[in-house]
């Protein structure tokens, strides 16, 4: 892959708000800006009147909604974590969107679903198919089995036909690897079986401050950049990343290394953009459906994570 401003390979973060505050968010993201890394904070738009699924901060909140737009301002993707920390009706969602749209000028361009949205689109097992999904549910005891709804015409929690005309990216799957391009060349990608999605893009493990850190480890770096590759890394900057009054140390090792590289540094939907340009717009398979879940599975079994 060739890669613009000839750098040799491409990095990103898209950070699911959970847990975040303003204090910890505040930290983590000054260093990344002072680093040259511009990447994709999602947001939830209001607070919603359910009970919270944790402690993380909502747009409702006038200073952290001026902080998020101060981000947005030096170059930072804002990206949508659904309407809020819990489910949502389709009113709802669409009041969130609304909302976000006030806030940033525009719809999201990407976004994640959130673990405690019963809204979420083509989850639980609704992300696997066939032999693949059986294997799912039979892992997870059938616990993730018809819970979802977001792609369910008719039902209270159904948007999908809202996200297919408002949002271009939405996550999927993750891998415990630094190279997501490698674990899916083909992304974005359009998956006929899902239509709600416009295209939907993979990324690399690394919910927590740990799991982060050993994503981006020297010689994963160093791999990434000889591979020429792109890494969309998945988080959570809420958990582990600030602690007792300071950012993760070795948190900061690492991105200070890696700010060192000749990287293309940008946000999510800039790095999506540009791959799919270079892709047309792909249209998976059923081969490389089967494949591409059979890898995530495999992951799973290995790691237990989503």
């Amino acid at each position: 892959m060739r890669w613009p401003e000839d750098k040799s390979f491409a990095f990103s973060i898209f950070d699911d708000t959970d847990s975040q505050t303003l204090e910890a968010g505040g930290a983590v993201y000054a260093l990344l800006a002072d680093l040259g890394f511009r990447t994709t904070k999602s947001v939830w738009p209001i607070r919603g009147k359910g009970q919270p699924s944790d402690h993380g901060a909502t747009c409702d909140e006038p200073e952290y909604r001026a902080w998020v737009q101060s981000l947005q301002a030096q170059g930072f993707e804002i990206g949508f974590h659904m309407t809020t920390s819990h489910t949502s009706r389709r009113e709802e969602t669409i009041v969130g969107l609304e909302r976000f749209a006030e806030y940033f000028g525009h719809y999201p361009v990407t976004m994640a679903n959130h673990y405690y949205s019963d809204e979420n689109l083509y989850w639980g097992d609704d992300r696997l198919s066939g032999l693949n999904r059986l294997v799912y549910n039979l892992l997870t005891r059938y616990r993730n089995h018809g819970k979802f709804f977001g792609h369910v015409p008719g039902h209270p929690y159904f948007w999908g036909d809202i996200c297919k005309e408002k949002i271009k990216y939405v996550r999927n799957f993750s891998f415990a690897e630094i190279n997501s391009l490698k674990m899916c060349p083909f992304m974005p990608y359009f998956d006929p079986l899902r239509p709600y999605v416009n295209y939907w893009f993979a990324s690399a493990e690394g919910a927590t401050a740990p799991r982060f850190i050993e994503r981006l480890s020297e010689a994963n770096q160093d791999r990434l950049e000889a591979e020429g590759g792109a890494c969309i890394m998945y988080t959570h900057f809420g958990l582990g990343f600030f602690e007792n009054g300071k950012v993760n140390g070795r948190f900061r090792q690492l991105m200070e290394r890696l700010s060192k590289k000749n990287g293309w540094f940008v946000p999510v939907a800039t790095l999506l953009d540009y791959l799919l340009s270079a892709n047309g717009g792909h249209v998976l398979t059923d081969g490389e459906r089967r494949r591409l879940e059979r890898k995530w599975l495999l992951h799973k079994i290995r790691s237990g994570t989503e």
